[in-house]
C-alpha cells in the first residue's frame, strides 16, 4: 500500500542513532519476554488475591492470542519491509504485528482486571492513558525499526482489541472454566 511506504520513508528520514536506541528499548518492552513476564506476574498476583476469573482472563487471552496471532501470520504470509530499511531481523511474517497485537491484548485485559478487582475507582484516566500509550509506543516502534508496515501495526491493534474484548465479554458473561468445574463438583455432592 502507498501509505505503508510513505510512513516507512518518513521514519527513515527521522532516524538517528540515539532515537534508534530509545525505540529499541521501547520495542523490547513490548516484546515476547516482557509481555510474558508481565502476564505471569499479573496472573500470579490475581491468583494470590483469589481472583481466578481475572487471572484466567489475562492468561487465557494472552495464550490463545498468541495462537491466533501465529495463525493469522501464517494465513496472510505478508513479507516484512526490505533490508536495509529494516533494522531488526525477524523470522516470522509481517501481518499482523505480533508486538502490537499482544500488547493490545495485554493492556485491555489488565485494564479490565483492574476494574473488576478494584471497582469504579480503578477507572483512572491516567492509568488507562498510560496503558494505551504503552501499546501505541510499542506498535510505532515496530514501524520505526522497519520490522512492520503501518498497516501490520494497525491490524495488530485491531485484532488484539477484538480478541481481548471477546475474552472480557466471555469471562463477564460465562465466568471462568474454574467456576464450571466447581459447580459440577458441588452438584454431585
Amino acid at each position: 500500500m502507498w501509505i505503508d511506504q510513505g510512513v516507512l520513508d518518513a521514519m527513515l528520514r527521522v532516524r538517528t542513532p540515539w532515537l534508534t536506541d530509545v525505540v529499541t528499548v521501547v520495542t523490547d518492552l513490548g516484546g515476547t519476554l516482557a509481555s510474558w513476564v508481565i502476564t505471569a506476574v499479573v496472573t500470579i498476583v490475581l491468583l494470590v488475591r483469589r481472583r481466578p476469573r481475572e487471572a484466567e482472563m489475562v492468561a487465557g487471552a494472552m495464550l490463545s492470542g498468541l495462537l491466533v496471532m501465529t495463525g493469522l501470520k501464517l494465513l496472510f504470509g505478508r513479507e516484512r519491509p526490505p533490508f536495509p530499511d529494516r533494522l531488526v531481523d525477524e523470522a516470522t511474517h509481517s501481518f499482523p504485528s505480533g508486538h502490537a497485537m499482544m500488547s493490545a491484548i495485554l493492556v485491555c485485559v489488565v485494564g479490565a482486571a483492574l476494574v473488576r478487582v478494584i471497582g469504579p475507582r480503578a477507572r483512572n484516566p491516567v492509568v488507562f492513558g498510560l496503558l494505551a500509550l504503552w501499546t501505541v509506543a510499542v506498535g510505532l516502534s515496530r514501524v520505526y525499526l522497519g520490522a512492520h508496515w503501518l498497516t501490520d501495526v494497525l491490524a495488530g491493534w485491531a485484532f488484539g482489541i477484538a480478541w481481548a474484548a471477546l475474552w472480557i465479554w466471555g469471562v463477564s458473561r460465562f465466568g471462568s472454566v474454574g467456576d464450571k468445574s466447581r459447580e459440577s463438583a458441588t452438584d454431585c455432592s
